[in-house]
């Protein structure tokens, strides 16, 4: 059994974890609400952009543009399929990391010649490990979600969807963590490129009328291959905010999981230490009263 000395020990060193879990789960807390700011900052900019997409659109539907589908609908497109897929930095998160893993290798396994694109520290060590090819690994944190960073994700990815070669790709998808509020996170994928026109065009029972024909320079063409980088480069954006929340959301829910062990635990410590104690005053007293006895007898 335990000694009282021990259980203190003990004690003290669940106390001392409890605080490091507790101060992990402010410090997520906070950079939650800090990333989520900044997303609702930027947000109808892109909005706004998405708004000038459906009004190209109004003006002509079957407009060409090598960031949609065809008019015709035709969705089987040569080429390879590029997958960018987000994770953390590190673990501590319950199965965050494992869930967008395990989602990105069922994607890949559908479709031959996949090309992968790893946002990340954890998914990249995994992938590594695993010996799956990594097209391209974006070396910068995943902590600090920024605009300039999901530009330059979004340049690359563009660049390698622009690319002339028989290699080049014909679909981009987004593996990422959506943040669903209070109630928690699920694992999303979303086609990135090229985009469906039904997502643009406004059905004509709720279309405004147009009150004036627009002018585009040098093209309607050219107008709409310089909003669609842009556009990228937002939802690219509001998908590492959402996948950065969200592994807040999950650590925040690990460390207070971890925080209520704890206290459980204390408190059946607590219970054994009082009975050792107890049992340590009990025995004192028996043996104080067996050498009273004792004495008496020789006396």
């Amino acid at each position: 059994m335990p000694t009282t000395k021990e259980i203190k020990n003990r004690m003290k060193s669940v106390q001392d974890t409890k605080k490091i879990t507790n101060a992990m789960y402010l410090i997520a807390s906070t950079k939650m609400r800090k990333a989520k700011s900044g997303l609702d900052l930027t947000r109808p900019y892109f909005d706004a952009l998405k708004g000038e997409i459906k009004r190209i659109f109004r003006i002509n539907a079957d407009i060409e543009n090598r960031y949609f589908y065809p008019p015709s609908g035709a969705h089987d497109l040569p080429g390879s399929y590029g997958y960018l897929v987000i994770t953390a930095d590190k673990g501590l998160a319950g199965a965050y990391n494992h869930n967008v893993i395990k989602e990105a290798e069922r994607l890949m396994r559908e479709h031959e010649d996949p090309k992968l694109f790893v946002v990340g520290e954890y998914g990249r060590h995994y992938f590594q490990a695993h010996d799956i090819p990594i097209e391209k690994s974006f070396l910068y944190t995943a902590q600090n979600p920024t605009i300039h960073r999901a530009r330059e994700i979004s340049a690359t990815l563009l660049k390698e969807f622009d690319a002339g070669d028989a290699r080049n790709l014909s679909k981009l998808f987004i593996v990422y963590t959506d943040m669903k509020g209070a109630a928690g996170y699920n694992v999303t994928t979303t086609r990135l490129l090229p985009f469906h026109r039904g997502d643009f065009i406004v059905p004509k029972m709720t279309e405004e009328p147009i009150k004036r024909q627009f002018e585009f320079f040098p093209s309607i063409e050219g107008v709409l291959d310089n909003i669609v980088p842009s556009y990228v480069t937002g939802f690219i954006y509001s998908a590492l905010v959402d996948s950065f929340c969200s592994e807040q959301n999950a650590r925040m829910n690990a460390m207070d999981a971890a925080n209520r062990n704890a206290e459980k635990l204390l408190d059946e410590l607590k219970i054994k230490y009082n009975h050792v104690r107890q049992s340590a005053i009990t025995q004192e007293i028996t043996e104080i009263s067996s050498g009273a006895k004792s004495m008496k007898r020789k006396s």
